[in-house]
């Protein structure tokens, strides 16, 4: 979300609004970029959740505006496992109040950060985020004039919570760097290099399409810790061990980009997929959204039960421990 902020910075836009329910992260990103534009960029930090509807509804009412992008998610996947009530609670239905709102308030486009996990979930995370694909799919059928999107990709390098801060944190305090597993792989770009695609999937996609980011090969994480060891001057499992955990609850040792029912032979520019578009049953999933809004709050522990009902190749990897 930062950095997509510093590259729309980068356009001059007629009002930059910062949404953000943690106000320090908020208010250091405008410091910087009022250091950096001055008088030239227009931006306004607000603070407030995307769960709280009336929140929404204000700052759509206050601002209208044009393109909007949508990365508020609780995505950490071990602890939702642990939560999925409030995995939902946050990640869908804040999702749904936002989009709701584009949709009222005459957007010209929202698009949503989605992830690889949203693809074969075998977490609360990643089938959370799948059923916001599926939200805006919904809304892209039933909106009259705003275009939904959905963009999807893996992890991203420097991100709050990303594997190699963690490393290197452990590399400086001596060791052992933690993997889960020695065969376990992800996808990686860089920040700027992810924003930069998802401005351009947003400026030239279509609505009710997911496009899906090119990630080059996945990377071993073995292979990863090993080389960040060497890069800091140390040997692998000699200065500093290699310690395998186990993995986590909800994680899975490859990731994928794309279902095998939406590949498409389609590719928009360089780097970018365009997804077929699944055929969906409108009316029933806005009856089983009804019913997960119920369940997550007033019965939670049947939560991902109704997760299932919505994702049906949502594989519980947790189910039997």
């Amino acid at each position: 979300g930062s950095e997509l902020c510093r590259q729309i910075a980068k356009f001059s836009p007629k009002k930059l609004i910062i949404f953000d329910i943690y106000e320090n992260n908020a208010y250091e990103l405008l410091n910087e970029l009022e250091a950096k534009y001055g008088d030239k960029l227009n931006a306004e930090v607000r603070i407030g959740s995307v769960r709280d509807i009336k929140c929404i509804e204000y700052l759509f009412e206050s601002y209208k505006p044009e393109v909007v992008f949508h990365a508020a998610a609780h995505k950490h996947v071990p602890l939702m496992e642990t939560v999925p009530a409030e995995a939902v609670k946050n990640n869908v239905f804040g999702t749904l109040n936002v989009v709701k709102c584009a949709d009222k308030y005459h957007a010209d486009r929202f698009v949503l950060l989605s992830t690889d996990k949203a693809v074969n979930p075998t977490n609360v995370m990643g089938a959370t985020k799948r059923i916001t694909e599926l939200i805006v799919r919904l809304y892209a059928e039933i909106s009259k004039g705003t275009k939904y999107m959905a963009v999807r990709f893996g992890n991203v390098l420097g991100s709050n919570g990303s594997v190699i801060p963690l490393f290197k944190n452990q590399i400086k305090s001596g060791g052992p760097v933690t993997v889960t597993d020695p065969e376990i792989t992800r996808y990686f770009m860089t920040i700027p290099e992810a924003c930069r695609l998802v401005l351009q999937a947003a400026g030239l996609g279509k609505s009710g399409r997911t496009y899906v980011l090119d990630m080059g090969d996945p990377v071993n994480i073995t292979e990863l810790a090993k080389t960040l060891i060497r890069l800091s001057g140390y040997i692998p499992d000699k200065d500093i061990k290699i310690v395998y955990t186990g993995l986590r609850p909800g994680e899975k040792k490859f990731e994928e980009l794309i279902m095998e029912e939406e590949k498409s032979e389609v590719t928009l520019y360089n780097k970018i997929f365009v997804c077929k578009p699944l055929d969906m049953d409108t009316g029933e999933f806005k009856r089983k959204l009804d019913k997960l809004y119920d369940t997550a709050y007033n019965s939670p522990e049947h939560t991902k039960d109704v997760i299932k009902e919505i994702v049906p190749n949502y594989k519980d990897l947790c189910i039997n421990k």
